[in-house]
């Protein structure tokens, strides 16, 4: 049944066609498996055999909702009480915390089964999944390429069914890109949607945490599991949480005003067969009965340089933390407090974090805060007002997730700018604060999927996964699955 959709499984259950046992005893089967996409750092089977059996309980007693005994995954980067997250960094290597995450805890009240840890980027700082210390995630459709990131191990666990649905976070596109590269379904919500508090922190106002999974109506069920306020985190927003699958169910494409922007049709460095791709996933949409047309996002080119900022910066104050001192890596013998600080830093992040630091800390310093990070916050303003203007006329933009299909391991490793330009249609959406997802859009060369981005406006969630749920309909890019070795 690991090819099923959360709803399918769902319906399996209340059926009594399968149990939840049953499916996490597969789960753990096929993730020992395919033990070669590195997709997971730690693996949970005691206590997900528990939940498993606890859920079963609930069912029998008439309790069960939607996601109750389905077995998930999350990201490494959120806290679980009792379980490793170690954010794939030597410096939280053995990092236990004795508390979930919001995201974590809501799941968890849901039903849903946790069977391990999935791998990322290092802090979420890629986007390849290869920075993480515990080694570079592989592609289920082609074990010679990255899967995407930061949320790699994710996308590669959901894309090679070793798990129906996955956490991840999106800061500047790490759940959407990696979810365009594995062929998957993954939504970043509006900033404020899902409570933060658990997640080891990156960038704190870009930074937010989402679903991914096979379709777009299985991601509207997670969100409806995931979303709530949480006073243990002050950018949450205090918002009532609306039924997304019926919101979704009530979406027509008949007359949805969909935005193409030029500057993203425009681009370059956008590989011929995503720009085909996207042409052609338009040109579907326009068939259903959606109104397409031409819109201008006049300063989405100045997002990438404007990220690379902000990011950075809030990237070096947050990770001040480790330093040796209260918790995490401590090198061996210092001499003195100077050299204790310098050391752990210095040895227990990463090459990709450690660049991130200084940027940032170099942006923040005497003498260039006002040139560099106030400059670029003002300029993120007027990205903001960009999408306000397009969404006066139409009710969802769409265009590419990524500019290429997933590229070789190793290709884009020593030139971190060509990294960074992966994100290039990801990342103008977390400076605004705006929900998109991608969802599946065919293939290119070597098999390997496209992705098609869909955005929508500040708490339109249900309308924009009612566009990718009626794009899904008339597609069947979603239900392809890669060849994953017995």
């Amino acid at each position: 049944m690991h090819d099923q959709t959360i709803a399918e499984l769902a319906t399996a259950l209340e059926r009594g066609e399968c149990s939840s046992v049953e499916l996490t005893r597969a789960a753990l089967e096929r993730i020992e498996r395919a033990a070669d996409l590195n997709a997971f750092i730690t693996v949970t089977p005691e206590s997900a055999l528990a939940e498993a059996e606890a859920a079963d309980a609930a069912r029998a007693r008439g309790e069960a909702g939607p996601l109750t005994g389905i077995p998930i995954a999350h990201k490494d980067i959120f806290c679980t009480e009792g379980v490793r997250t170690s954010c794939a960094s030597r410096m939280l290597e053995n990092f236990v915390p004795p508390y979930d995450a919001f995201v974590v805890e809501r799941l968890r009240a849901a039903g849903t089964v946790s069977v391990g840890k999935t791998n990322m980027d290092e802090f979420a700082m890629g986007s390849s999944n290869e920075t993480s210390y515990f080694g570079a995630v592989k592609n289920p459709w082609d074990r010679q390429a990255v899967p995407g990131g930061s949320s790699g191990g994710s996308a590669a666990a959901v894309a090679a069914g070793l798990v129906p649905a996955a956490t991840g976070t999106d800061t500047g596109g790490s759940i959407r890109q990696p979810a365009a590269l594995t062929g998957i379904s993954g939504l970043k919500p509006t900033y404020g949607r899902v409570s933060r508090y658990g997640i080891v922190a990156f960038a704190s106002s870009l930074d937010q945490a989402g679903p991914m999974a096979s379709s777009a109506e299985d991601l509207a069920i997670l969100l409806q599991g995931m979303a709530g306020f949480d006073r243990r985190d002050s950018t949450c927003v205090e918002r009532p949480v609306p039924d997304y699958r019926a919101q979704m169910a009530a979406t027509d494409l008949r007359g949805l005003r969909v935005g193409l922007p030029r500057e993203f049709l425009e681009a370059e460095g956008v590989d011929a067969e995503v720009s085909g791709g996207i042409s052609a996933a338009a040109q579907a949409l326009g068939d259903a009965g959606a109104e397409v047309r031409e819109i201008s996002l006049p300063n989405a080119g100045m997002a990438v340089p404007v990220y690379y900022v902000i990011a950075p910066a809030e990237a070096s104050s947050n990770l001040s933390r480790f330093d040796g001192v209260r918790y995490g890596y401590r090198c061996e013998a210092p001499a003195d407090l100077e050299d204790l600080y310098k050391r752990s830093r210095g040895e227990g992040f990463g090459e990709e974090v450690k660049r991130r630091i200084m940027v940032g800390t170099y942006a923040l310093s005497a003498g260039y805060y006002d040139a560099y990070y106030h400059k670029a916050q003002q300029v993120r303003r007027l990205v903001q007002q960009d999408f306000a203007r397009a969404f006066e006329s139409v009710d969802v933009i769409a265009g590419p997730t990524a500019p290429s299909t997933a590229f070789p391991l190793g290709a884009k490793a020593d030139d971190p700018v060509q990294m960074y330009l992966s994100d290039i249609f990801t990342i103008a959406v977390n400076l605004a604060g705006l929900p998109a997802l991608s969802v599946p859009a065919g293939f290119g060369g070597g098999g390997r999927p496209i992705g098609l981005q869909l955005i929508g406006s500040h708490f339109d969630e249900g309308r924009l996964l009612g566009a990718a749920h009626g794009y899904q309909q008339i597609t069947d890019w979603h239900r392809q699955r890669p060849p994953v070795e017995e």
